[in-house]
């Protein structure tokens, strides 16, 4: 048996960091991972989709200014920009590992599962911790119909070595709005097929709807209230079969959501409770087995499941785990985006929550489309959602624009470190930039 004060199973972002916290208090860590080393995010995920979509950015600079210096809008080559994208992607597994070799992190690559509350199995060897940290995150979700062995998922949408020349994606959440905006990047035919007529409901509507707006004049097609019942493979691709609908075409990405990834960990033997959603934790991260913590998106929780959230995660459970801190988790408020031509993005208290309670609430809508940020870059659409309690303080935002993403921190700062207007107006920015116009938006 070998026995280590701390066991993390998950070698992606949370876990990694878990495990280098660990590592620096002194403690004897192992990490077990049964995929790619590094984790999802910058294999499979976050990263390498940042990567395409930075040709979808360009296109759409060029496309925004035709007629006004440009004329040619060019097609993203797809082929191209994936090579590049695997110059930084076929780094990751063993850079990932190297790092926590180098810091004398014991790494063990396969299926661990518990077999007690303080023991794990691998490679029928035993191991015992007087803790662990379960970081495994989630996996892509496959619709149980018939015909699903003809469906991909992101992780292969990622990787494809060339573009057809129509490709349908089925949802319409995160991932199915952001594929399917590179893949038209690329010339492709483009579906997007989802079940009922909200897409992004977490999201406000009529944000979403000028989204849709702006996609659908790129090309993109929609099909609301389509129920996916069956995919049938075919001599010249796949048939995509609902009630009252087919469509024919050459690809089929589900992307219906993610699962978390416990299958195999046999939690049960630890005592650990979990659901559909998640490991169940407490305030301090701490599964129903006390010494055992769950971080990422493993975890059910109401917090975004993003890498960042699961960064700050590791931090917290470890230095818990540590006795370096005793107070429960506290989240800062964290943004989320939607990586689409163009970009939404929202942070705090959302449009519908706003909505829902107008006593409690204020909503100050803005056009910024004739902004001179906007203006000069000619964007088709640039909007905001700004909502104030009652005593006049930011405590919201939802915006829509190609630079929603620089938008969005810039207001998750003021919102999480109370920055008034009048405190804002004292400081100077750059000019013209997105900080420069926030003076205006809080």
């Amino acid at each position: 048996m070998k026995n280590y004060d701390a066991i993390v199973i998950g070698g992606g972002p949370a876990g990694l960091a878990a495990a280098y916290n660990l590592k620096s208090d002194g403690k004897s860590v192992a990490v077990f991972e049964n995929d790619l080393w590094g984790g999802t995010c910058p294999n499979r995920g976050c990263d390498p989709k940042k990567m395409l979509l930075s040709g979808v950015e360009a296109r759409d600079r060029i496309a925004q200014l035709q007629g006004k210096g440009y004329s040619d809008i060019p097609f993203m080559n797809w082929r191209d920009i994936e090579q590049f994208k695997e110059t930084y992607t076929s780094k990751i597994p063993s850079g990932s590992k190297g790092g926590l070799d180098s810091a004398g992190i014991d790494t063990f690559h396969g299926d661990a599962k518990f077999i007690s509350e303080n023991e794990i199995q691998f490679d029928n060897e035993t191991f015992h911790a007087d803790n662990f940290v379960v970081a495994t995150g989630q996996h892509p979700s496959i619709l149980n119909i018939d015909g699903s062995e003809n469906l991909l998922t992101s992780n292969e949408f990622l990787s494809l070595k060339q573009m057809p020349k129509s490709i349908t994606f089925i949802g319409a959440g995160y991932i199915a709005f952001e594929l399917a905006n590179i893949a038209n990047a690329t010339g492709a035919e483009v579906h997007l097929v989802h079940h009922n007529d909200r897409p992004l409901k977490a999201f406000d509507s009529e944000f979403v709807d000028d989204m849709v707006s702006q996609m659908k004049s790129r090309g993109i097609k929609f099909h609301f209230n389509v129920n996916t019942k069956q995919v049938v493979k075919n001599d010249d691709g796949y048939t995509l079969v609902g009630d009252d609908f087919k469509l024919n075409t050459d690809l089929i990405i589900c992307a219906t959501g993610r699962v978390p990834s416990v299958e195999g960990l046999d939690l049960d033997a630890a005592g650990i409770e979990y659901s559909a959603k998640g490991i169940q934790v407490n305030e301090n991260l701490q599964t129903t087995n006390k010494n055992i913590y769950a971080i990422g998106d493993v975890i059910a929780k109401s917090e975004p499941k993003l890498t960042p959230v699961g960064g700050f995660e590791a931090k917290y459970a470890t230095d818990y785990l540590l006795d370096k801190i005793k107070e429960p988790i506290s989240y800062p408020a964290g943004p989320t985006l939607v990586y689409g031509s163009p970009k939404l993005a929202k942070v705090g208290v959302s449009v519908p929550e706003a909505e829902a309670e107008p006593d409690k609430y204020r909503i100050v809508s803005s056009n910024l489309t004739s902004w001179f940020t906007y203006y000069r870059l000619n964007e088709p659409v640039a909007k905001s959602k700004i909502i104030f309690d009652k005593n006049q303080q930011m405590v919201g935002a939802t915006v829509l624009t190609e630079q929603a993403d620089e938008l969005i921190n810039l207001l998750t700062i003021a919102i999480d470190k109370k920055i008034s207007n009048a405190e804002y107006t004292k400081m100077i920015m750059g000019y013209p930039t997105v900080a420069s116009d926030l003076q205006y938006l809080i």
